[in-house]
């Protein structure tokens, strides 16, 4: 009795080692989708293969980080009355999915495919509806290969609808009808294999679930010269454990050399820890047009999650001309010129206006050029002029300065007249531009009598309405100027003399 026992104990070691699944020390924190397993329980699958088939999903499954921003996970019998087992998202960790995987009865009856299928569309719709934004969905068909119905149009419906299906069969029949079910690439998704061997495709069926629903856990979602913004889903919490991020340079990209950059990669790595609740880190003073690596690696005293990484190239240093000058000035024109040239700019664009707030002007100008003449300009006026080097990254750095334009030659005194009033005045009358004119200046220069050697000298200022005036014509020199908001113009000057039948004048 003791022999038989002992020798029933030896067989069942083997058999019991083989259903123990332990989930892998490290779960894939890789992907986020919905998978609705699609199981044959009818009565022409054997309680063994069924019970294999159990086995196997649960080995294919147990890597993946289960539960919202997760991978969900369904079951669904294909029976006489199809059954939904559980739905997706009812089991948040791998011990519960494990649990309720392997502990699934079968339940016989017909392989009605066709119901089943009805009802996996309307549970995979309730579940998207809930969903924002969509995620994708994974119908794997788990079946002996059994006449399944006329399965074609439910199954380009699934498809239609987003759902990719992938099936494994363990018969060898119904090929056709199972290759227009699948998804492509059939030879990545269709599988037949004996149950006994089963477990030989359970890598590649996993690697081609997780192509379907992947996503970009760890990316770059801004990069500049010096530095970058990484982001990732949040696998942790605060009270479950933390990030290490580590970062270095992997090398200065071609085109940084041939700029003569004298900084360079030191591969130096940097370290950071960062709180479970964190899902963003910006990586600071960082070198200019080089390609770094950085890793995440979720620490967790609950699980073991994979490593995630992502490499990334540093934007060119963006750098405004080092000088910018003005020449050339004059009333209604500046020359700007800047240096140096640089290889990295695109275009250069001036923008130039008076200030402080006169309308905004634009010159673009090719690469090649360092100057360029600004016309049309007002005279004696400020103007701001920037001068921006365009990056081909769509990045700019500009520099500014103030130019100031000439002031224009002031109009002289259109004309000067005098007309005698009777022997002892003359009348005198003068026409000037009105442009910002502000008035005249009116003097003469009267003879001493008394002291022949200093004449006497009057002067007066007019506001520009008066244009002419009587002046006694003894004999002296009048000169009458405009005079600007700028400044004097040039004056017109005669000379009156009293005579005895008329009065002479001249310039």
């Amino acid at each position: 009795m003791q022999y038989l026992l002992t020798s029933f104990i030896l067989v069942a070691m083997p058999l019991l080692s083989n259903m123990q699944m332990d989930v892998p020390g490290t779960v894939l924190n890789c992907c986020e989708g919905d998978i609705l397993l699609l199981l044959d329980s009818s009565g022409s699958v054997s309680s063994y293969e069924f019970s294999r088939l159990l086995r196997f999903v649960t080995d294919l499954l147990s890597p993946f980080s289960l539960g919202q921003g997760h991978v969900r996970v369904a079951l669904l019998q294909v029976s006489t009355n199809p059954r939904l087992e559980f739905g997706l998202g009812v089991h948040k960790t791998q011990g519960d999915l494990k649990k309720a995987l392997l502990g699934t009865k079968q339940l016989l009856g017909d392989t009605n495919t066709e119901a089943a299928l009805r009802l996996a569309q309307q549970h995979l719709a309730r579940a998207q509806s809930e969903q924002e934004p969509a995620l994708p969905k994974v119908l794997l068909w788990l079946t002996d290969g059994v006449e399944p119905g006329n399965v074609d149009g439910l199954m380009s419906e699934l498809k239609t609808d987003g759902a990719a299906v992938l099936a494994v069969s363990t018969g060898h029949g119904n090929y056709k009808v199972l290759r227009r079910s699948v998804t492509p690439p059939v030879d990545s998704h269709l599988h037949f294999v004996d149950i006994d061997d089963i477990s030989l495709i359970t890598e590649d069926l996993r690697e081609a679930i997780i192509e379907l629903i992947r996503v970009e856990r760890l990316r770059v979602v801004h990069v500049s010269s010096h530095s970058a913004v990484l982001q990732w889903r949040s696998v942790l919490s605060a009270d479950t454990g933390y990030y290490q991020l580590r970062y270095n340079c992997v090398r200065k990209t071609e085109r940084e050399h041939q700029s003569g950059g004298r900084t360079r990669c030191t591969g130096q790595q940097h370290k950071r820890t960062l709180p479970g609740d964190s899902s963003r880190e910006e990586l600071t003073n960082l070198q200019p047009d080089t390609t770094y690596t950085a890793s995440l690696t979720p620490e967790s005293n609950q699980q073991f999650l994979n490593t995630l990484s992502v490499t990334f190239t540093t934007l060119p240093e963006v750098t405004s001309p080092a000088v910018v000058s003005v020449s050339d000035s004059g009333p209604h024109q500046v020359r700007v010129s800047w240096a140096p040239l640089q290889p990295a700019v695109q275009r250069y664009r001036v923008e130039y206006g008076i200030i402080p707030s006169g309308r905004v002007q634009t010159v673009t100008l090719h690469s090649h050029q360092n100057s360029t003449l600004l016309t049309g300009l007002e005279p004696a006026t400020t103007y701001l002029v920037t001068v921006s080097a365009l990056h081909a990254t769509g990045k700019e750095k500009s520099m500014s300065v103030k130019a100031c334009t000439q002031e224009a030659a002031l109009p002289a005194l259109a004309d000067l007249q005098l007309t005698p009033i009777g022997q002892e005045a003359v009348q005198i009358e003068w026409r000037g531009h009105k442009a910002d004119l502000r008035g005249y200046w009116l003097s003469w220069q009267a003879e001493n009598t008394q002291r022949p050697s200093k004449p006497l000298l009057s002067s007066v200022y007019l506001p520009p309405g008066i244009q002419h005036l009587t002046h006694h014509a003894t004999r002296s020199r009048v000169c009458v100027s405009p005079v600007y908001r700028s400044g004097r113009g040039d004056g017109i000057c005669c000379m009156t003399e009293k005579q005895t039948d008329t009065v002479n004048w001249g310039q």
